[in-house]
């Protein structure tokens, strides 16, 4: 599996319909756990039989396509599966005990519920909640992909806006090119990493860069009054830097990592 990912750019209105449907994603899966709770005898194969049931009991829950009930109720039957194991191996400590969702960000189509356009930029939603047509943002393009090599969709809400991910079933082939050296990595705190050769990468530490406009905005965000819109902007705000942040960090691990792999064959 590869996974391609874009920004959805839509109306405001089209993203309204997208939080709906992440807390009807949310909700099942909850009514999914409740369900194994109260019936802990039940098997894990007959909870997907509780989508059914919850689309029935609630109108606006059928909104979602059944595929995306199936994939919320497949997240709360892993985490039972995990807490189960643990049980058996008898890990020490907390056995992480399913617990129910405050806070989804993401919710998952399997292979119905949406469409792209033929030129493959743009994207629809073609379940009960009709969120419409949404134009695809980003640097790779879908076009060499068939439509059945998409297994999956999850749409996902982050504090700069909408993302769709797309989890595509390709082989992947690469023909390593032999350099003929072998190099040793040991990754550390005064530095990113220190290779067999005594070469050193220095951390570039963007965390403790931005700690100082970090604690800034936190504070704006305790001084709002909560529920107010000024709140809810500096909440904005806050989770824009941090997911900034995240992702310096993330690029300079992976083009780091990367042309250390492209100037020797082994690395350790």
């Amino acid at each position: 599996m590869i996974v391609l990912e874009f920004k959805l750019k839509g109306k405001a209105e089209q993203y309204r319909i997208i939080d709906d449907m992440i807390r009807t994603a949310q909700f099942v899966r909850n009514k999914t756990l409740r369900h194994w709770i109260d019936n802990q005898e039940i098997k894990l194969v007959d909870l997907y039989k509780q989508c059914a049931v919850v689309a029935k009991e609630f109108e606006w829950a059928g909104k979602l396509n059944s595929t995306a009930r199936q994939a919320m109720a497949q997240r709360a039957i892993f985490a039972i599966q995990r807490f189960s194991a643990n049980c058996k191996a008898k890990k020490p400590g907390k056995k992480g005990y399913p617990q129910f969702k405050k806070y989804t960000r993401s919710v998952e189509y399997k292979q119905s519920g949406w469409a792209l356009s033929s030129d493959k930029r743009y994207l629809t939603f073609k379940d009960g909640f009709a969120a419409g047509k949404f134009k695809l943002i980003g640097s790779r393009d879908l076009y060499f992909y068939a439509p059945d090599e998409i297994k999956r969709i999850r749409v996902v809400r982050r504090a700069d806006g909408y993302y769709a991910q797309f989890c595509i079933n390709v082989e992947r082939k690469e023909e390593p090119v032999s350099t003929g050296k072998m190099i040793g990595i040991d990754v550390g705190l005064n530095h990113f990493y220190t290779d067999s050769d005594g070469e050193t990468v220095p951390n570039p530490r963007y965390l403790r860069k931005s700690e100082k406009t970090l604690k800034r905005l936190q504070k704006r965000v305790s001084r709002k009054k909560k529920g107010s819109k000024s709140r809810k902007k500096a909440i904005d705000k806050l989770g824009r830097k941090h997911l900034k942040v995240s992702r310096q960090r993330k690029d300079f691990a992976i083009k780091t990592a990367l042309c250390v792999v492209k100037s020797n064959d082994f690395v350790a």
